[in-house]
């Protein structure tokens, strides 16, 4: 079920928004007597301006998504471009547009008279909160938490940074918290965020929900540094009464028909390509996104006639014998392979009137639904029941499981994970007005794929072909394909399932943030030192040397086992 945002509520929480933006400042008074500025504003379009803010920005998908992480895990070929400036704006995005409205949100509830019937509506705040703080923390590690914005209420303006350890241990006591609230049947008759609400329309249980899939996310990243915690955490969710997200209709989504998300921006210094590995195993398996991930190339219609006409051959690695020769791939690293690297701009010439480009773009609509004028949606799935389903099957088959109610096999949860995002995949290109997988269910594609040889569960390598599931769902989700990557070393290099390709330039394993100025260098440097950051580094061979917390244990990438 998609979301759809109210424009107006929109509005209104940009008018809330930019009071409180603005009135971090130390003339308070003055700003309190003006009897023109909102000094209470109501909590629900708070909450909706943040919500509306939670998908990655334009600016995030752009110059990190598209020009690094997704070359970084070799979901696309593109040309590479160096780390600028423009990076980590989740960290801002963090301090500027999340955290000040929640938190905003949760004192104006604690001066409430009747108090007691908003706790619900305070618990959401911490569930939001976490989602994205995981996102930050995934690549800058320490950060402010637990005195960030108190500048606002206590004149701090020198938060401390928190470790990524205490960061985690924070925010799994806060969802749990918030679970226990949201799932108390027994409490004073509760306010409701209602539409204001652009995920859930209120809906406690469908916010535990979230919440317990937020767990598992913490989870799988703590296994490099605390299994015990890991496998805590894994039984914890499963036993609950409620559970995690369990149908595509939880999901954390929503469509703004507003926005006109990415536009020609997807397109921005270079055109973005399929990856040679992705498209040769989509192929293999017959994975019916392949038709949603990637346009066609140029080998459609009559071109075999073309090509007969002119005594002209296809390049060596194309088989002309290939039912889908219109799916082509580039290498992961332009430089490792000039003989196919060469068609990625340029088209193959078999006459004066006739030219063919080989290699298959990335699905420009399905990522930027208003492209030249078009007039699709952006359906935003930030947090998706396919991403549940592979994390459960992935924590039984580690044997997290052992003794309890797993409800279903490793099998069971991986095959509903595979369905969950080939329907979830095919419903953001019918939004988006892009080229789907299938009308109708799609059970006959997706039973089809489930049983194929290459991906059927019950061979040596049934792991990797769990998380090679996963890194499949998540080409949307580029920051979660990537701390995939990162975490597991899948796609393994030299793999006979699904390889990883050479690529020559360093890849970064975080971010950094600028010199926040002399009221907290000091508490930055110390962080940054702690965790054996090199301060103001930018550069991506020195951060390809330097690890979060989580990560420090973690293969390179390509080096899983």
């Amino acid at each position: 079920m998609k979301t759809t945002i109210n424009p107006y509520k929109t509005g209104i929480c940009l008018i809330s928004a930019v009071f409180f933006l603005n009135a971090c400042t130390k003339n308070f008074g003055e700003l309190n007597t003006n009897p023109d500025l909102v000094t209470e504003p109501d909590v629900k379009f708070l909450f909706t301006y943040t919500a509306d803010r939670l998908p990655a920005s334009t600016t995030e998908w752009i110059w990190e998504s598209l020009e690094q992480l997704m070359r970084y895990t070799q979901q696309v070929s593109a040309s590479p471009y160096e780390l600028s400036g423009n990076v980590n704006t989740r960290y801002r995005a963090y301090y500027a547009d999340i955290l000040p409205n929640l938190i905003e949100i949760r004192h104006q509830i604690d001066q409430k008279e009747d108090k007691d019937r908003y706790q619900k509506m305070r618990a959401l705040t911490y569930v939001v909160g976490v989602y994205y703080g995981i996102r930050v923390t995934d690549l800058n590690g320490a950060m402010p938490y637990s005195e960030a914005m108190l500048a606002r209420y206590q004149d701090k303006f020198d938060p401390v940074f928190d470790s990524q350890q205490q960061l985690f241990t924070t925010w799994l006591n806060e969802l749990d918290n918030a679970i226990q609230t949201l799932s108390d049947a027994n409490m004073a008759e509760q306010e409701n965020y209602g539409d204001a609400d652009i995920y859930y329309q209120g809906d406690w249980i469908k916010w535990v929900k979230l919440a317990n899939t937020l767990k598992l996310r913490i989870a799988v990243r703590l296994a490099h540094q605390d299994e015990e915690t890991t496998r805590q955490i894994f039984r914890e969710v499963i036993q609950d009464v409620t559970g995690p997200i369990d149908s595509d209709e939880g999901q954390l989504q929503y469509m703004n028909p507003t926005q006109a998300f990415l536009g020609a921006d997807v397109d921005y210094r270079s055109r973005r390509f399929a990856s040679r590995q992705m498209i040769s195993f989509m192929k293999k398996v017959i994975d019916p996104r392949i038709r949603i991930y990637f346009d066609q190339n140029d080998l459609v219609g009559a071109y075999r006639d073309t090509l007969s006409k002119y005594n002209t051959q296809l390049p060596d690695f194309i088989d002309p014998e290939d039912p889908l020769i219109m799916y082509q791939g580039g290498p992961a690293d332009w430089t490792t392979d000039q003989d196919v690297a060469q068609w990625m701009g340029n088209p193959f010439q078999v006459s004066q009137y006739s030219r063919y480009f080989l290699i298959s773009p990335v699905n420009r609509l399905f990522l930027s639904p208003k492209l030249n004028g078009a007039t699709g949606n952006a359906l935003h799935v930030l947090v998706s029941y396919a991403e549940t389903c592979f994390y459960i099957a992935e924590g039984i088959q580690k044997g997290y499981g052992a003794g309890i109610d797993t409800k279903g096999s490793a099998a069971e949860w991986y095959n509903k994970g595979i369905a969950s995002s080939i329907r979830t995949m095919n419903e953001v290109a019918q939004a988006a007005g892009s080229t789907m997988a299938f009308t109708g269910d799609g059970e006959t594609e997706i039973q089809a794929y489930q049983q194929h040889p290459q991906v059927a569960l019950g061979s040596s390598n049934d792991l990797e072909r769990i998380y090679i599931q996963q890194y499949l769902a998540f080409f949307r989700l580029p920051n979660e394909a990537y701390v995939l990557c990162r975490r597991t070393g899948y796609p393994i290099a030299g793999s006979a399932y699904y390889p990883m390709e050479s690529f020559t330039e360093p890849i970064p394993r975080r971010f950094g943030i600028n010199d926040p100025g002399e009221v907290n260098r000091a508490n930055w440097e110390s962080a940054y030192q702690e965790q054996g950051f090199t301060l103001r580094a930018v550069d991506a061979q020195t951060l390809s040397e330097e690890r979060v917390w989580y990560d420090k244990n973690a293969p390179t990438f390509g080096g899983g086992n």
